[in-house]
This record gives structure tokens, sequence and C-alpha cells, in this order.
């Protein structure tokens, strides 16, 4: 399993704070139960808060990096192309007076 990033401990971290405190608040629960109760559902919520942060994508290594550009240089082929057509006529105007 993957370490969790700065972020993911960070909006984990803060949906546990302020969402305890946002329940406890409104509920206005005393009782030892009812507190443990908005506990466990903060910390649940902050485990799914974290978990759904977005994961950065793993560095490539430098061979896979390198490897696109090896195929495109094996894929050309030098293409013998046919000269362009020589118009009998000239296109520009005629020097003026």
């Amino acid at each position: 399993m993957p370490r969790p990033t700065p972020a993911q401990i960070t909006y984990g971290t803060l949906t546990v704070v302020f969402s305890t405190l946002a329940m406890l608040l409104l509920s206005q629960t005393s009782s030892g139960i009812g507190v443990a109760v908005i506990a466990a559902a903060a910390l649940v919520l902050g485990l799914l808060v974290a978990m759904t942060v977005p994961q950065p994508k793993p560095a490539a290594s430098p061979a896979a990096r390198l490897a696109p550009a090896a195929r495109a240089a094996d894929e050309r082929v030098p293409v013998q192309r046919a000269p362009a057509p020589v118009l009998a006529e000239s296109v520009r105007e005629p020097a003026g007076p």
C-alpha cells in the first residue's frame, strides 16, 4: 500500500477536527456514548476524504521516458519523393519599362 501524501494527511485531519466540532455543536450531546459515536463518525469521514484525494502519478523510469522517442526513430523510414514538375511558362510578370 502506498504511503499517504501530505495532502491526504492534511485533508483527512482537517475533516476529522472540523466535522467533530460541527457534530458536537449541532447535536449538543453530553453523554460519553454520544461523543464516542460522533468521534467515530468523524474518523470514518476523515478516512474517506483522505482516500479520495487524487494520488500523484508515479514517476516514469528513464528507460520508459526514452522508449517513445526510440520507437519513433525506428518507425521513421526515408521516402523518396518524386521531383516537382517544372512549369514551361514563367509565373512572374516581366519587369516594367
